[in-house]
């Protein structure tokens, strides 16, 4: 007969909130920014979808005296779904390994920002598999090194090229699309430092240059010069390589840009391109969909630091998005 063993029904919650503090600490992974939290208390469920077009549609008419006003409505989508998927892995900590530690180590803490580190590699290339790539949203361009066609631009590393028509151009296309401005620009980290020195960037912001304080295209002055509400960085990187091989580092973001409307406040009937669908009502699950579980494993002589994320990264509205392929060379 099996016994629920006490990491079955306990959630160490000591250890989840370092997971936490560590998940919301790392601002070189985009996921979550893009894809607002929305906490779920079931692990899948149906969101509502309203009819953008019934919204835009004018259908006022003159009414007269006397007579009841024109009715109208509009289409709900009861349809699309989101299925918070279960990722988890562990660490195990040895007896013998735990005794011979030098007293400065912290091997449970250890093992739970390692855990966490890799829970946030996981859904970061979750969002870059689901959302920042080809074939997701309404529009992709995609970057040449010459003689661009109409769904092309110029790379942005050709001092030649117009970034900032490329991305005017997006704005316009999701606004005329939804009704809704984009507000935010997700660059790769080696096109953000491309853009940096782009000349039309740079002369954008030269003139206020000291001997002390040469012209820098920030984030912030970019956000500014786009007429964007943020500027987001994917600086994510992960190891390719299987275990015990050379390391083979790479960005998760490759060469891309993701133009996008993101929700400032969240919520199950608020646009936004994407949601990240975190089920919190897993036990002892923090906001996030995680929780980190402690418990022993007798037969290998370990503790076993445990962590689990349960959560679905989804398009909501593809309209509200425009991607920018081969940004750079």
């Amino acid at each position: 007969m099996y016994t629920p063993t006490p990491g079955d029904v306990h959630v160490n919650t000591p250890l989840t909130q370092i997971s936490i503090a560590y998940l919301q600490s790392q601002d070189q992974f985009v996921a979550a920014q893009v894809c607002p939290i929305i906490p779920v208390t079931k692990q899948s469920d149906r969101y509502y979808v309203y009819n953008r077009g019934d919204f835009f549609r004018d259908q006022m008419q003159r009414r007269a005296p006397g007579t009841p006003a024109a009715s109208v409505g509009y289409r709900l989508d009861n349809t699309p779904t989101y299925f918070a998927d279960v990722w988890g892995e562990a660490k195990p900590i040895p007896d013998q390994l735990r005794g011979n530690a030098d007293a400065v180590l912290n091997m449970d803490r250890d093992a739970t920002e390692f855990l966490s580190q890799q829970a946030l590699i996981r859904r970061e290339k979750i969002f870059a598999a689901n959302l920042f790539t080809t074939g997701k949203w309404n529009t992709d361009m995609t970057g040449v090194a010459a003689g661009p066609t109409a769904s092309q631009f110029l790379q942005w590393n050709d001092p030649a090229s117009n970034p900032i028509e490329d991305v005017r151009a997006g704005k316009l296309a999701i606004k005329q699309a939804t009704g809704y401005p984009a507000n935010t620009l997700v660059l790769s980290e080696p096109v953000w430092l491309k853009l940096i020195d782009h000349p039309d960037l740079v002369d954008r912001v030269k003139y206020g240059q000291t001997a002390g304080r040469p012209a820098t295209v920030s984030r912030e002055a970019l956000a500014a010069i786009l007429e964007l509400d943020r500027i987001l960085v994917m600086g994510s990187i992960e190891n390719t390589a299987a275990e015990g091989q050379t390391a083979a580092h790479s960005f998760i973001g490759a060469k891309s840009a993701l133009l996008c409307n993101v929700a400032p406040n969240p919520g199950l009937l608020t646009p936004s391109a994407a949601y990240t669908f975190s089920w919190t009502g897993y036990l002892g699950a923090g906001n996030e969909g995680n929780r980190i579980k402690r418990y022993r494993w007798e037969i290998i002589a370990s503790d076993i630091v445990e962590i689990e994320m349960a959560f679905d990264t989804k398009l909501v509205a593809s309209e509200l998005g425009y991607f920018f392929t081969s940004a750079i060379a």
